[in-house]
């Protein structure tokens, strides 16, 4: 983007890779699941360590006549930054799972003019994303005909199609 005042021109350059998606050399059904150690590991410790010190310092301030309200007002803070911290992970994974129902219909009414059977649960159809064009179909099939978990769907793949999207 550029602005121009006279006789100065500022020229600014905007970076928005804000998630640098770490490829895996082969992606199979052992190593797809990602964890994210600052998140799902470190922020979540510390969110539930201040959440159990905050509640111990509340039930010490009731029985001590303390500053009841500055621990009311850390124990609700506490709570909104665990419950901000849980729907973050949870709209997120919602509104992909959405784009992943959409174009694995897609995908599969490409392959079959059809579209996919409203007997797969949302978790057969993520776990078959993994399933390569010429698997597809008749594991789709298979997963209607026998019920199968999603772990099994994703054992039953031969050529493991990556997603290193998922964030």
């Amino acid at each position: 983007m550029e602005i121009t005042f006279p006789r100065i021109t500022i020229q600014l350059t905007f970076n928005c890779t804000f998630i640098k998606t770490i490829k895996m050399e082969d992606q199979n059904f052992k190593n797809h699941a990602k964890l994210v150690p600052l998140f799902h590991g470190a922020t979540a410790l510390l969110l539930l360590t201040g959440l159990i010190l905050t509640l111990v310092n509340f039930i010490r301030c009731i029985s001590n006549d303390g500053k009841l309200l500055e621990a009311t007002i850390l124990m609700f803070l506490f709570l909104i930054a665990f419950f901000f911290f849980w729907f973050i992970r949870t709209f997120a994974l919602g509104a992909q799972d959405r784009a992943i129902r959409a174009e694995e219909n897609l995908r599969y009414f490409t392959l079959t003019g059809k579209l996919l059977d409203s007997k797969l649960t949302l978790r057969q159809i993520i776990a078959l994303r993994f399933a390569p064009d010429e698997e597809f179909v008749q594991l789709v099939e298979r997963a209607i005909k026998e019920n199968l978990k999603p772990s099994t769907i994703k054992q039953s793949i031969q050529n493991w199609k990556p997603d290193y999207n998922r964030i």
